[in-house]
């Protein structure tokens, strides 16, 4: 059966669309249009690349966008507050002062409608006017496409009116053993400078000589690691090996969030034993556009229209080493 029930959340089903090819069994649920699973098919059998959990009931409570779509914004915007045609918009602040990934209702926590072949999968979801302060009603699609090891995800989000935009697939990697062991390497010379909060000033800083200088891949180490990196190169835009597999992502977007999971908190994982999610368990590649961009005008334009409809292709590949 390409399409199960996952779970009920607040009464309502969870769907789960199950993608399968000779290299990979990919499985998505409608909460969130998270990946829920990422098997890499190895020679002595499958390998989980991906955080989750095996049943819906964690998710509400426990999941940190584990495999979700963020948005209708990633990542941070200071004091949630945005300028826009002369009005000013306060949106939901979830992260202390900050806006955070949508919100606290944003699409990472919404169900989508869900559809499959068993190849693909389509889903889709209406945010209206007004939700976690934003204007205009946006309608999101994603497709995600399974050939053979590397899923790609076509995101779309055709709004009514001028509304910022950005969106992030959010799946963490383990790859096999330490995430501080995982060899990382991306194609980019400069990070967007945050403050002691994690947002944007409007600085870039360049990598060269820095502990974010991963333009040669090397072990992450045992180094707090959740920035931007501006992409001199997008396809591929980054490689992360670990003992078991290797990942390459290719983007259209200009910006890339490393994150290793540094301030994720234990987290039970069921049926595991008493196995935990923690800190430097896994690690984070974030597409996206550049963090806190609806605030400052040297960064590339984040406003989405009817005309100009907001467009994300990323593609992602996992092989076995």
């Amino acid at each position: 059966m390409t399409i199960d029930v996952f779970g009920h959340h607040n009464g309502t089903p969870v769907l789960r669309a199950t993608l399968v090819s000779d290299a990979a069994t990919v499985s998505l649920i409608s909460y969130g249009a998270a990946v829920q699973s990422w098997l890499v098919h190895g020679p002595n059998g499958p390998m989980q690349a991906t955080l989750g959990f095996d049943t819906f009931a964690p998710y509400p409570e426990w999941s940190r966008s584990f495999g979700v779509i963020a948005g209708r914004i990633a990542n941070r915007v200071r004091d949630g507050r945005f300028h826009l045609d002369g009005v000013a918009y306060q949106l939901d602040q979830n992260e202390g002062r900050n806006h955070l990934h949508g919100g606290s209702e944003g699409l990472g926590n919404r169900l989508w409608s869900l559809e499959s072949d068993g190849r693909a999968a389509r889903l889709t979801y209406t945010s209206p006017d007004g939700h976690m302060g934003y204007p205009g009603t946006v309608h999101f699609t994603v497709d995600v496409v399974l050939d053979g090891p590397t899923l790609t995800f076509e995101m779309t989000g055709v709004p009514d009116r001028p509304t910022p935009i950005a969106l992030a697939q959010h799946s963490y990697y383990n790859l096999g053993g330490p995430a501080a062991e995982h060899v990382l390497h991306i194609l980019a010379q400069d990070i967007t400078v945050t403050d002691a909060a994690n947002v944007s000033t409007g600085e870039l800083a360049p990598v060269a000589g820095t502990e974010y200088d991963f333009l040669t891949p090397r072990p992450i180490g045992d180094m707090e690691l959740d920035a931007n990196f501006c992409l001199a190169e997008r396809a591929p835009a980054a490689t992360l090996s670990g003992r078991d597999m290797t990942l390459v992502l290719s983007t259209d977007r200009p910006g890339l969030q490393a994150y290793n999971s540094v301030t994720l908190p234990q987290i039970p994982v069921p049926g595991l034993g008493g196995a935990m999610y923690g800190p430097f368990h896994a690690v984070a590649l974030e597409a996206q556009d550049w963090p806190d961009a609806v605030n400052h005008d040297t960064f590339p334009n984040i406003i989405a229209t009817p005309d100009r409809p907001y467009r994300q292709t990323t593609s992602i590949t996992i092989n076995p080493r």
